[in-house]
């Protein structure tokens, strides 16, 4: 657990419990209704929520928690692999969404920090964002977190009848010059 005052809120970070699945699920499908970030219009239910997270924490991934000073889930982060393939295993990709109003309060950016210490600390190489193209506060939360544009794949997603760029970018959390022994 992690505390801190941002912006004269206080907000709380922990490890994700089954009993937050009704919040996570509400800030999902807010998601899904109301922004570019998620390539679906297709909501999620409670079942699929918790086959997630399920999955996410017998695959030793983290899912953490915001919460307000009211004790409310505000926004919620974790990471999964990147690709399937053995050659990816030590690259993870994040998400990290926030209710619209906690959204510029900072809980964004104290999620997205701790996905980058657990990352490393857990032996990842990179962590990816892949994110919508005009989602620029995103962007720059990722550029203030010392992420990297790598590349932008134009009108490659669609959402509410317009194209969607997508825009990668990557942080490098180790300074291995090759993978290490046994991997």
């Amino acid at each position: 657990m992690s505390e801190a005052n941002l912006k004269g809120r206080f907000m709380l970070l922990r490890d994700g419990t089954e009993e937050d699945l009704p919040a996570l699920l509400e800030i999902h499908n807010d998601a899904v209704r109301t922004l570019k970030a998620i390539w679906t219009d297709r909501q999620e239910t409670l079942e699929s929520r918790r086959d997630w997270f399920r999955s996410r924490k017998s695959a030793g991934l983290p899912v953490i928690v915001a919460e307000d000073e009211s004790g409310q889930v505000v926004g919620y982060g974790s990471f999964g692999p990147y690709r399937e393939k053995e050659g990816y295993r030590l690259t993870v990709e994040h998400s990290v969404y926030v209710l619209p109003q906690a959204r510029g309060l900072g809980a964004g950016r104290l999620l997205l920090e701790r996905l980058i210490e657990l990352a490393r600390g857990q032996g990842y190489h990179v962590l990816v964002a892949a994110i919508d193209g005009e989602n620029g506060g995103s962007i720059a939360l990722h550029e203030k977190c010392g992420f990297k544009v790598v590349g932008r794949l134009p009108q490659v997603g669609m959402k509410f009848g317009d194209w969607l760029d997508l825009v990668l970018m990557t942080l490098v959390l180790d300074d291995h010059a090759n993978p290490p022994a046994g991997h």
